[in-house]
């Protein structure tokens, strides 16, 4: 996947190596509430997630990808979801699992590097993003690659202790 190769990162397929990185990413408490994750997930149940993430975006309507540096480091994960070959549109979602390694550039290239393998390759019209509006960082992410808010979601997420807004962003190809 050629398409898939930037300047500073690369994004691959999972392998069975990565499960202890998603292991670590799906148990981690903090990320629940962006992941709407609501129970912890056993190696096992990983395990047989990697074993199927083999599956055709077009049968599973989903792409988890790895984000690494040519270093050889895995540093996050990126997620085509919602996949709609029909009406040409799928939502994206990223992830940069250290603060080490966030503020790097690395999500942008990531972004960017998914959204035109969704464009040129998937040949999908629009993609999306749902970010909270407290996150201030994946907001300037995704604007800084061309989506735009079209959306307010009032009292979307209950964290636990309050309902919290959510924005709709979208990028559509022209």
């Amino acid at each position: 996947m050629v398409s898939l190769k930037g300047e500073h990162i690369y994004l691959r397929a999972l392998e069975p190596e990565d499960l202890e990185f998603v292991f670590e990413v799906e148990n981690n408490t903090e990320l629940w509430e962006i992941s709407e994750t609501q129970t912890p997930y056993s190696r096992f149940l990983i395990k047989q997630y990697l074993e199927n993430a083999k599956d055709d975006i077009y049968a599973a309507k989903q792409l988890r990808l790895v984000i690494c540096t040519y270093e050889g480091k895995t540093i996050g994960l990126i997620d085509i979801f919602d996949f709609n070959p029909k009406n040409k549109r799928a939502g994206i979602g990223i992830l940069i699992k250290d603060d080490s390694s966030r503020k790097q550039g690395h999500g942008k290239e990531a972004l960017k590097l998914l959204v035109n393998y969704c464009f040129e390759h998937l040949h999908l019209h629009q993609v999306y993003a749902n970010i909270g509006v407290e996150n201030d960082l994946s907001l300037k992410l995704f604007e800084g690659q061309g989506f735009e808010k079209v959306g307010l979601k009032k009292d979307w997420r209950f964290d636990g202790k309050a309902f919290n807004d959510e924005y709709l962003l979208q990028r559509i190809n022209k």
